[in-house]
């Protein structure tokens, strides 16, 4: 390896982001980076050494390559006291930093960093690494010279995990959020949410079910026009017998049907 990379051991991983690209945690307008902030105890002095070392090996290098042929009278770098306080804003740094030299080492998308378990098996689970693991990380430090910022930075090369440790941050388990011992909080004590936000460590009462009328209501009674009734009309008699003809009439002799009075008989 160069003069300015190296492999530090046993160290603590915050703001772990190994498997997918993002903005840097406190610039969210700023370039996607695989990235992790690496804690360091400061009881592992041969560590801190073997840092200042490869340092002093960037800064070398970046004279010639950044500072046209000279040292900066003032440097910016990586790695930070995590007992004072944070360059950024001035804050303290949280409290997993206390006792611990702290320093942040990223990589470009193109680059990811490999990240691999004891065996130096690649780890398939992403859910293995997270902010709070403990292992061995590599990485490699070099001088730049950007938007009038002269420093030394710290890229990430890769991760081997050595063990577990309690997760950094607000995380939980779900033996801790749904436990046995765990109540959920009562409809009676419950506070109201702000709707589309959930309030933590308070469950929304339950809305009152709507009450509908078990019966039907009464309305006025409908007045129902009567239907028309039409004349109910005879049906007309017909005459169930021939008429009786007048036996003075005359009989035809040819068709047999009596002659009127006045006409003339056919057959004579």
């Amino acid at each position: 390896m160069n003069a300015n990379t190296l492999t530090i051991g046993e160290v603590r991983l915050s703001y772990c982001n190994l498997f997918q690209p993002k903005p840097p945690y406190n610039n969210p307008s700023g370039d996607p980076k695989f990235s992790t902030t690496v804690l360091l105890p400061k009881t592992n002095t041969a560590a801190r050494a073997a840092i200042d070392a490869a340092i002093n090996a960037a800064i070398n290098t970046g004279i010639s390559s950044k500072w046209d042929g000279k040292k900066p009278p003032m440097l910016a770098i990586c790695v930070h006291d995590g007992d004072g306080p944070r360059p950024s804003d001035g804050e303290q740094f949280g409290a997993e930093c206390k006792g611990m030299w702290v320093f942040t080492a990223s990589c470009k998308p193109d680059r990811p960093p490999f990240v691999v378990d004891g065996n130096v098996q690649p780890v398939i689970q992403q859910s293995e690494i997270y902010s709070g693991v403990f292992g061995n990380v590599n990485v490699s430090f070099f001088a730049y010279n950007s938007g009038g910022k002269k420093g030394i930075g710290c890229g990430l090369n890769g991760f081997q995990k050595t063990r577990d440790g309690e997760p950094l941050g607000n995380s939980v388990s779900a033996a801790e959020a749904f436990g046995m011992a765990q109540q959920p909080v009562a409809a009676s004590t419950a506070m109201p949410a702000t709707p589309g936000y959930a309030v933590p460590g308070y469950a929304p009462a339950p809305a009152a079910a709507p009450v509908y009328p078990q019966q039907a209501p009464a309305y006025p009674p409908q007045q129902v026009a009567p239907a028309p009734t039409y004349p109910q009309q005879a049906a007309p008699v017909y005459p169930q017998q021939a008429p009786a003809y007048p036996q003075q009439w005359p009989v035809d002799p040819i068709t047999g049907q009596p002659v009127p009075a006045g006409m003339p008989v056919m057959g004579m």
